[in-house]
């Protein structure tokens, strides 16, 4: 049976805790420079995993996931639906995950709730 140490699943979502902002997207963005065209708010984050908005745990079921903690606060910098939530160090587009669809609008308060971010299950022979 294959095993993988709680390192080697950590290793890339310590990468993702590096992010330091999130977006609320009405669109997939494809790059970094591509979220400005359609983010509809955002926030800011402490890097880091265990810095207060990232942490990394066993995921229910085996293996490891990464959770943002709940964003609030901000307001909408746009009108639309968040389709997609998108993660970046301020340089590099690091993750996407697909939104919940909720309407944000221009300068409506909004939130994100708390979020599994990315899972990783334990490995399985083939």
């Amino acid at each position: 049976m294959p095993i993988a140490s709680n390192d080697v699943l950590d290793a890339p979502l310590a990468e993702i805790a590096t992010c330091t902002a999130v977006h609320a997207c009405s669109a997939e963005p494809a790059t970094h420079a591509g979220i400005a065209a359609v983010s509809l708010g955002s926030y800011t984050m402490t890097a880091g995993v265990g810095g207060g908005d990232w942490t990394v745990q066993d995921a229910g079921g085996g293996g490891r996931e990464i959770v943002r903690a709940e964003q609030t606060g901000n307001n909408g910098t746009a009108t639309g639906a968040a389709t997609y939530i998108a993660y970046t160090d301020g340089t590099t587009l690091h993750w996407t995950t697909e939104g919940d669809g909720d309407t944000i609008n221009n300068g409506s308060p909004f939130s994100l709730p708390q979020a599994t971010v990315a899972r990783f299950p334990d490995p399985v022979t083939v």
